[in-house]
């Protein structure tokens, strides 16, 4: 009997408490294909994990519509707590008034702190004044893959197959005249037909001489009209040359390299779970590897961007909603070695510099270029789905495959993009 009544008042005790309250965290992201897939398992994990706060994802359309769907959704207030952004659209998001600021308050209640995380992330993550606006996630870039089977009996690789011996465009030139010796379609493929390959390719010979493609308010100023032309005149050297494909969508590039028909690609880090794949399941049919876009022109760079966390602007949440986005991102960061795994290289140090990262191939190899990573002008014309975007496929493009002379190329990129800033 005495056993009865304590176990009743038990009861009734924990009726009186009341129930923890969940929080919902509405998630926006545009991640498709394999990023979606490892993403949405991240976020299985976190609500498995985390009772008291449940994400409630959302993929919208990547590119434009996305982010005019951001652009509306603030207007009217009716935002989600937290999105994915590019931080090369960063600019244009503060132009636009979209984007609310992360407080030093927000990043301890992440549990991390600014200084765990790359230095190009967190610069191009901020206003020019020094404030946070996006927690980045990754550092995405332009990498150079190469097919191991036709650079065999070259120079250019080592004793452990590794590649070697590209230290300038001489060199790399070079290699890609071996390969075409040696029977390989295209030496060196890329998205020549795309606005995204074509891009980053010129923006990183661009960069690597040391130019600006957008300073200030000036669009090729000075001796940077020179750069610019001089970075379409390599790749128009390597069209004439038949080193490259003709008018290559995307897909056609990967494939190029894919089926063993070119000895180089240049495409970023997220075609690596590509190659991955294939290799385990026995279809690829050559050996290969990825490192950083070796110096050509005469600087270290490549061209990169980063995924990265947002709070939209005007979303009036609870100081207890807030921490709750706080914490899904913090958990994120920590757990980004599972994100790592479509190619990216992970912001937080912390995860970039563990063991278990430095033992993921072919990223450990070609992380080193964190430290020297080429973000987009920050410009609100620049980043992915921009003006530079659409110069690169509608003047570049064209350019390369002989319809303009690169200097005539260049000044019209700089008249292009001029206009559009003013």
């Amino acid at each position: 009997m005495q056993l009865r009544k304590l176990l009743a008042a038990g009861a009734i005790a924990l009726m009186a408490i009341p129930a923890m309250a969940q929080e919902n965290v509405t998630w926006w992201d545009f991640l498709s294909g394999g990023d979606g897939v490892r993403m949405k398992a991240l976020i299985a994990r976190f609500n498995k994990e985390h009772p008291d706060i449940k994400i409630i994802s959302t993929t919208l359309e990547w590119g434009i519509p996305f982010y005019t769907k951001v652009r509306t959704s603030v207007a009217v207030g009716q935002g989600p707590d937290v999105m994915t952004y590019h931080l090369s659209r960063l600019p244009l998001g503060l132009d636009e008034g979209v984007l609310d600021q992360v407080t030093d308050e927000d990043i301890k209640n992440a549990g991390v702190t600014k200084d765990s995380f790359f230095p190009a992330s967190i610069k191009a993550a901020s206003s020019d004044d020094g404030k946070l606006y996006a927690v980045p996630l990754d550092i995405h870039s332009l990498v150079l893959y190469y097919n191991k089977a036709l650079l065999a009996g070259s120079k250019f690789l080592d004793a452990g197959g590794k590649l070697t011996g590209i230290n300038n465009l001489k060199d790399f030139e070079e290699a890609l005249a071996f390969a075409k010796e040696k029977g390989s379609v295209s030496p060196i493929s890329y998205a020549t037909g795309d606005d995204g390959g074509v891009y980053r390719v010129f923006y990183t010979l661009l960069r690597q001489q040391g130019g600006e493609l957008i300073s200030g308010k000036e669009v090729l100023a000075g001796d940077n009209l020179q750069k610019a032309a001089k970075s379409i005149e390599v790749m128009t050297k390597w069209a004439t040359n038949g080193w490259q494909p003709e008018q290559a969508a995307y897909e056609a590039s990967v494939a190029l390299f894919t089926s063993g028909k070119s000895a180089f690609m240049l495409n970023g880090v997220w075609e690596v779970p590509t190659l991955v794949d294939q290799e385990k399941k026995g279809t690829l049919g050559f050996k290969w590897g990825a490192v950083q876009v070796p110096n050509l022109m005469g600087t270290q760079t490549t061209w990169a961007d980063s995924h990265a966390f947002a709070i939209p602007a005007k979303n009036k949440m609870s100081p207890e909603k807030r921490k709750a986005v706080m914490t899904v991102i913090g958990w994120m960061e920590k757990n980004s070695l599972a994100w790592a795994e479509a190619g990216h290289i992970p912001a937080y140090k912390p995860v970039a510099e563990s063991a278990e990262f430095q033992r993921m191939e072919p990223n450990a190899t070609y992380s080193a270029l964190a430290n020297s990573a080429s973000y987009d002008p920050r410009s609100p014309i620049a980043g992915v789905a921009s003006p530079t975007y659409d110069a690169a496929l509608n003047i570049i493009s064209p350019a390369i495959h002989g319809y303009a002379e690169p200097m005539a190329a260049a000044e019209q990129v700089k008249q292009d993009l001029q206009d559009k800033l003013r």
